[in-house]
């Protein structure tokens, strides 16, 4: 690797994934040119034949009305079936293993419903350290709703000295300390803050050996990474649609429950009419008979708008490939990492692992003097990237439509603002 334009530039021509991102609209400044879009960590742009799958639906009820559940084009019925195996391939599941439905923290309550089943002596959930607010708040009332005091019952991963990571020695020796009083851990695949990926086939065994139930909230690893959810053997999953996944702001959430609970009657859950056996679910009669496949989780009848989109994004990672993507995704990480780092700037640190293993595509930078004007700097030269409080920069070349000439701009303009602002 070097630092010069024409090296990225040689990258992008034998990229053979370069051709993606013209499937997607890049965002335009109000000059008209491109912006570097590096947000796909927090919201993925849209492909271009997301309005065309949209519209067919729009049209479809037009002309059919509620004719359309069984006559339009794509039936709407059975159009969640349509996203199962797509969405299976994405996050490494068998089909019945995968539902899409509600939004993120609404499953993950739906299913610590299930899973979480505390006891007096084992009460305690093993959670992420610096989680994003919204599970903290939801295993926090969960707790609450249990009678539990969340001072007691809530372990909070903590990373090894001074930096920020969390090594898998660290969550090892709180599952061996505390174990026999954890009922559940949920853990983010991928930190939302600091980009480190945690190890679900080594978490999850070590969770199981201890007799715990495991979970993980996937929003920042789904589409990201090459999961392996069925082989790696968690309990439960659940992940957002709207980051790299590109279905659109608020879009709805994925779920995975392994087949290994699919068919157990003394799990309690949540119950609504779109999770009752098909075969008699519109007799209309009193008794709940849950699927036996991770549909049964469901509530309500699916939004297909919104499905729609969803789909659209599926189709085109379907024609790339999750291995694909996650060799391009290791190249261009490496490539930005490599470019930051070699200005070598004493107010800036990288947090995220530097072992591909431990990271997806997002970087995050830490300022050492915490000073906005620096990220507003990248904005107003056309960076669109996001600011995490208190110190961080975070920026996710995402291998669907970034490419090696972005990182290298970036890095050109974030070397320019600390010799402004540092």
């Amino acid at each position: 690797m070097n630092t010069s334009l024409d090296y990225a530039n040689q990258q992008d021509l034998i990229d053979p994934l370069l051709s993606f991102r013209n499937k997607f609209h890049i965002p335009k400044d109000k000059d008209g040119r491109e912006v570097l879009y590096l947000c796909g960590n927090s919201l993925g742009l849209m492909p271009k034949i997301t309005r065309e799958y949209i519209l067919q639906e729009l049209e479809d009820w037009k002309n059919l009305g509620v004719e359309g559940h069984f006559h339009a084009k794509n039936p709407w019925m059975p159009y969640h079936e349509l996203l199962a195996g797509p969405m299976a391939e994405i996050v490494g599941a068998l089909p019945s293993e995968v539902v899409v439905m509600n939004s993120l923290t609404v499953n993950l309550h739906l299913l610590m419903v299930s899973f979480y089943r505390p006891t007096k002596t084992r009460h305690k959930i093993l959670f992420d350290y610096s989680p994003f607010p919204s599970d903290r708040y939801a295993i926090s009332s969960q707790v609450k709703f249990h009678g539990f005091d969340p001072k007691e019952s809530m372990i909070e991963l903590k990373p090894n000295g001074d930096d920020e990571i969390v090594s898998i020695g660290n969550v090892q020796k709180m599952i061996e300390e505390q174990g026999d009083q954890i009922a559940l851990i949920l853990i983010g695949g991928v930190n939302y803050y600091t980009g480190q990926a945690y190890d679900i086939k080594e978490i999850t065994a070590l969770g199981h050996a201890k007799g715990c139930i495991v979970g993980f909230d996937l929003a920042h690893a789904a589409g990201n990474l090459h999961l392996n959810l069925h082989d790696d053997g968690p309990d439960f999953a659940a992940w957002c649609s709207y980051k790299y996944l590109n279905s659109g702001p608020g879009s709805l959430s994925g779920c995975f429950i392994h087949e290994r609970h699919h068919h157990n009657s003394e799990l309690p859950r949540f119950a609504g009419w779109w999770g009752h056996d098909k075969k008699t679910r519109f007799l209309m009669g009193d008794e709940f008979k849950p699927i036996d496949t991770a549909e049964g989780w469901q509530l309500s009848n699916p939004p297909v708008l919104s499905m729609a989109a969803i789909r659209a994004s599926l189709d085109i990672f379907a024609e790339a490939g999750m291995v694909n993507l996650q060799k391009k995704s290791k190249l261009l990480t490496a490539y930005l990492e490599y470019l930051i780092l070699q200005e070598n700037n004493e107010n800036i640190h990288i947090i995220t692992p530097s072992d591909p293993s431990q990271r997806g595509c997002q970087l995050s930078i830490q300022m050492k003097n915490p000073d906005k004007r620096l990220f507003q700097y990248l904005t107003e030269h056309g960076v669109i990237a996001d600011w995490r409080e208190p110190d961080v920069i975070r920026v996710a070349p995402t291998p669907l439509y970034n490419t090696f000439e972005d990182t290298w701009r970036f890095s050109k303009i974030l070397h320019a603002g600390l010799d402004t602002f540092t």
